[in-house]
């Protein structure tokens, strides 16, 4: 199973939740699954932001080689699953085929809401360690949905 992530600049959240979620697969032996990420308005080849390395650091998460990627067709229609971070990012993953697969991320996993994950973006770190959090809860239960 493909697993997208995408967020806005594909910097801070969604390398995350990228970085997170193979750390999570590898904990639960999940092995057929693989996971990329991509921003509805990156620039490629943008490094992951200080504070988004500093916070994946903290966890065991390497994002030093994560460069960012501008989302496309091409890579939506690769994923079998995509999650945004937030509903202002539906629509637009929906317009390049995304329409029946792309879900915010935390009405995914929980079904209660859908105001998805902030953007930590200019923030200090303990702002990005708060996403870091709300990624790695929503992401356990994510994979809690996909293994039952």
């Amino acid at each position: 199973m493909n697993l997208l992530f995408v967020c806005s600049g594909n910097t801070c959240r969604s390398p995350l939740a990228e970085a997170l979620a193979r750390k999570i697969a590898e904990r639960r032996g999940v092995e057929d699954v693989d996971v990329a990420s991509a921003g509805t308005n990156a620039i490629d080849g943008v490094p992951a932001t200080d504070e988004a390395l500093l916070v994946g650091m903290e966890r065991g998460l390497d994002l030093t080689t994560h460069r960012s990627r501008q989302l496309t067709p091409a890579i939506v229609s690769e994923a079998d699953l995509i999650f945004v971070m937030t509903p202002g990012h539906l629509e637009q993953v929906k317009q390049m085929g995304g329409r029946g697969k792309v879900h915010v991320i935390d009405e995914y996993a929980s079904g209660a809401s859908d105001k998805g994950i902030s953007d930590p973006y200019g923030g200090d770190l303990d702002a990005y360690r708060e996403t870091a959090d709300a990624l790695e809860e929503q992401l356990e239960r994510v994979f809690d949905r996909l293994q039952s």
